[in-house]
């Protein structure tokens, strides 16, 4: 039943609360631009021999702020449902990511000036791979809900397993101090009620501190069509103008912008309060080429009718080769693969199983909303399939070349932005 008490944003069903403003500047006059019908939590993954049983589903659309820009999920998931203590995402396994949090810590140190008594906090820190770089040259503390926490602890990184939030940035305040840098990647885009978020990384932080946030961006989003990143857990999509908007109004202001490749295209971003550090000319550059790419709703529109047809280009090609018999694996299940695979109605009928590498904690399980298998990589090698459906597509040069030297000799299938073969 639908709970009609509004709040200042929005109304509650069941453990979901639909938007009904903006969740920057509170504007009512959200345009929805894309639906990719009700999809599971992409993290609850059932174990391999369970009987199909009743699960949650969740509608994912996608809407647009005409005031502030800010592209935007039209629900908001329980976290608790979203990021259970069984979360099985690790970091750490993933190369372009370890890749890139070292050289975020190089470029940190020259733009923050870190010192060995300086705190470096980490929000949604999982198994400690961005802090790794920082641990025993300078303070560290991770902030994470799951489990995977335990990781880090196990790797002398201290961590609070707990959802961040007021309560516990008092808590740090009071235990560890304030933060000289405090990050947040590939989470700042997940946690609800951002204003009070800022907020609370802003009392962490000491009068020269600096925030560092990494985020999907829209811009490379709509580009490269990964509507595949579509998901619960990504209450928004940022560009620079959004983030410019949110963080200057709490007297932020970005000092540093740039793209990264991580997860298919990033944006890194550092912000600090106004008038400590110098302005860099990346942060003009950035949003006069956003400015270029004119991110509004006509264009945005264009992105939907783009996606439309990915999905029948996919399921055509994928039809042909199950018309002559060829078995297809997929490979990789991160989260985004979830969205590809029920969005195109992928099932195993058509994906024999999908595979991971050693370690992976969704191994053993099946792909959220399906009865696909996940198995370990080896299957792969032992059964030699026709083709590999890279649903990791947006390390399709990475995952290519590992496989090929473990000895994978069958076709890899790039469902996106364009679906293709390669041989």
């Amino acid at each position: 039943m639908h709970n009609t008490k509004k709040s200042s944003l929005s109304y509650e069903i069941s453990s979901s609360t639909v938007v009904e403003q903006c969740q920057i500047c509170n504007n009512k006059n959200l345009e929805p631009i894309l639906f990719l019908g009700y999809l599971p939590p992409v993290n609850t993954m059932h174990n391999i021999g369970d009987k199909p049983h009743e699960q949650p589903s969740y509608p994912a659309q996608l809407l647009y702020c005409t005031e502030c820009h800010l592209v935007q999920l039209g629900l908001i998931v329980d976290p608790k449902i979203l990021f259970p203590s069984s979360y099985p995402y690790t970091s750490s396994t993933t190369k372009i990511l370890r890749d890139n949090f070292a050289e975020l810590y190089e470029e940190c140190k020259s733009i923050a000036n870190l010192s060995n008594k300086d705190l470096v906090i980490d929000i949604g820190s999982n198994d400690g791979n961005l802090l790794s770089n920082f641990k025993g040259k300078h303070k560290v503390l991770g902030i994470t809900p799951e489990e995977i926490g335990k990781i880090a602890v196990q790797r002398g990184i201290p961590t609070i397993i707990d959802y961040f939030n007021k309560d516990v940035a008092l808590k740090v305040k009071s235990k560890y101090g304030q933060a000289k840098v405090i990050t947040a990647t590939n989470v700042f885009a997940h946690i609800k009620n951002i204003n009070e978020i800022v907020q609370d990384i802003l009392s962490l932080l000491v009068l020269d501190g600096i925030f560092i946030s990494e985020s999907h961006y829209l811009l490379k989003l709509i580009e490269t069509l990964q509507y595949d990143t579509i998901y619960h857990e990504h209450l928004r999509y940022y560009s620079l103008h959004s983030l410019k908007y949110l963080l200057e109004k709490h007297g932020l202001e970005i000092i540093h912008a740039k793209e990264i490749p991580t997860h298919g295209g990033s944006i890194r971003v550092y912000a600090a309060r106004k008038g400590i550090y110098p302005v860099r000319n990346t942060v003009s550059a950035l949003l006069e080429k956003e400015k270029k790419a004119a991110i509004d709703k006509k264009n945005l529109l264009k992105f939907k009718k783009r996606v439309v047809l990915s999905k029948l280009e996919l399921h055509s090609l994928l039809y042909n080769i199950k018309k002559e018999g060829k078995i297809i694996y997929g490979v990789g299940a991160p989260s985004r693969a979830s969205t590809l695979v029920n969005y195109v109605k992928l099932d195993d009928g058509i994906l024999d199983c999908v595979v991971e590498i050693k370690g992976s904690h969704k191994i053993g399980k099946y792909m959220p909303g399906t009865l696909i298998p996940v198995l370990e990589e080896s299957e792969l090698f032992d059964k030699q399939p026709e083709y590999a459906l890279l649903l990791s597509w947006h390390i399709a040069y990475e995952l290519m070349t590992n496989l090929r030297e473990k000895g994978y000799k069958g076709k890899f299938i790039v469902p996106l932005p364009v679906p293709e073969i390669i041989a």
